[in-house]
């Protein structure tokens, strides 16, 4: 049977990776020069609510480091807008509370908290700059700070447990529907920091509402 390696070039995983980098720059561009033609820009707020959400502190030996929730998670977030009908560019500075977030493994306490600082590229009903209803959808990234056990911290086999705002990199994925300054929207952020074993997970849905749309659209003396 021939030998055909000198034949066939077989790619190396530096140069996957360079591809990977080759398509994410074009693709980036292309984004940008679509924002740059007949852009429009807004700000506006996000009403959110997680369906769930779990955050897995930095290891400290002493107790279980995960707290979750899947019962009242609301949020809200400062965001603008800035692109047109088929793309925008969307920074995001949110809040969520999770007053009922505790851990199964032993009980320490109550309630976590995230603040979620991000940049997404939303497309089509996602842009909320549209005049007509389409379906769309946004990815993004940022870091996100956390907390858990904010209320009724306890000990743990008589050890001090100390929980302090610990960092994660996120990246989310959204999948709505909207029109004239207004969408509905699912959200998937996951969140990892390999160097301090920590990571973050929220689930759930959100309302944005760009105000400055909003009151172009329904002010007759704007």
């Amino acid at each position: 049977m021939r030998d055909l390696s000198g034949m066939l070039p077989i790619p190396y995983l530096s140069d996957l990776d360079f591809s990977m980098k080759y398509i994410f720059v074009l693709v980036a561009c292309g984004c940008l020069s679509q924002i740059a033609t007949s852009q429009r820009a807004g700000w506006g707020i996000t009403g959110d609510l997680d369906l769930y959400s779990r955050y897995v502190n930095p290891p400290d030996g002493i107790a279980s480091r995960g707290a979750g929730s899947a019962i009242l998670n609301p949020g809200i977030s400062v965001k603008g807008w800035l692109g047109n009908a088929d793309v925008t560019i969307s920074p995001e500075a949110g809040f969520v509370l999770s007053p009922f977030a505790l851990s199964i493994g032993d009980f320490k306490g109550l309630g976590a908290v995230a603040f979620p600082l991000l940049v997404k590229l939303e497309f089509l009903g996602n842009s909320n700059l549209n005049r007509e209803g389409r379906v769309g959808f946004g990815l993004g990234g940022g870091v996100q700070y956390n907390r858990t056990e904010l209320f009724f911290l306890t000990d743990v086999d008589d050890q001090n447990i100390d929980r302090e705002y610990f960092r994660t990199y996120v990246a989310e994925a959204d999948f709505g529907f909207g029109l004239n300054g207004f969408d509905v929207h699912t959200h998937v952020r996951f969140g990892w920091n390999a160097e301090i074993e920590a990571n973050s997970l929220n689930v759930g849905i959100g309302v944005d509402l760009n105000l400055s749309l909003l009151r172009e659209t329904t002010d007759p003396e704007f």
